[in-house]
């Protein structure tokens, strides 16, 4: 007895529709994926092209840099390193691993890699927060004396007043970028958070309240618009906000939620 099938079991056309949905997809390119900041799709495609043998150019600086945009500073970290030891390494790696180290910690690494790296605005800027790390006055006052006028370096600077309690020049310098840039909404939550450590609660929820409208969900802003509760009213009403944003609170949040019960002791 012989047995028929009326489609074959393996290949075989497909139907014209199927046809027509498997032409309409097509890969994203890395500078697509880049571009829409979707880093975790990029590293799928880089890794599926390595795998396959069609590598882009500097893959290994490619996924490294969408590890550490991801906060996955380990594999980052591999992925630079790994990149340091090909022959004609891209001379950009070194800053790159530099500014890794230095969100893991491994200031002494930074620096050593930085040094390593070609002269740029960022070595510079990752090498001005080195010396303030290091509590080096004079290197520090050396770097600062090569920041240049442009948001990034100015960016850098407002940073290192705030940490060094210096508010208000923090502040000055906030304003100044949003008065050209008030895309930067990220920047009304520094502002509000230089105007809580001077006391200001009043002021840092009102420049917070100008975030909050646009990202409502904001774990950082929510938190110090507790703060700000805590200082103005009492604790309860602090407490009915970290609350109600632990309750809200996603899984890709954990690192707040430990914030957040630090906060409601």
């Amino acid at each position: 007895m012989m047995l028929s099938r009326a489609k074959p079991a393996v290949g075989g056309d497909l139907p014209q529709a199927d046809k027509r949905k498997k032409k309409g997809r097509k890969i994203p390119k890395l500078e697509e994926l880049l571009s829409q900041r979707d880093f975790t799709g990029a590293i799928t495609l880089l890794e599926f092209k390595r795998h396959v043998g069609e590598q882009e150019e500097d893959t290994n600086l490619w996924i490294g840099y969408c590890a550490f945009h991801l906060g996955d500073y380990k594999r980052a970290l591999e992925e630079y390193e790994n990149a340091t030891k090909e022959e004609n390494c891209n001379p950009e790696v070194w800053v790159n691993l530099a500014c890794t180290y230095f969100f893991l910690g491994m200031y002494k690494q930074a620096e050593a890699a930085g040094f390593k790296a070609p002269k740029s605005r960022l070595q510079n800027r990752l090498l001005f927060h080195l010396a303030h790390k290091f509590n080096d006055e004079k290197k520090l006052m050396n770097f600062h004396q090569n920041l240049q006028d442009i948001t990034e370096d100015q960016l850098s600077l407002a940073s290192i007043h705030y940490m060094r309690s210096h508010y208000q020049e923090a502040i000055d310098i906030y304003k100044r970028i949003l008065l050209d840039n008030r895309e930067y909404l990220a920047l009304n939550v520094y502002v509000a958070l230089c105007y809580y450590k001077l006391d200001y609660y009043d002021v840092s929820q009102e420049v917070l309240a100008v975030y909050l409208q646009q990202i409502p969900d904001s774990t950082i802003a929510l938190n110090l618009k507790a703060c700000n509760h805590f200082r103005l009213y009492n604790g309860k009403a602090a407490e009915a906000e970290l609350k109600s944003l632990m309750d809200n609170a996603s899984s890709s949040f954990e690192f707040a939620k430990e914030l957040i019960k630090h906060n409601l002791v």
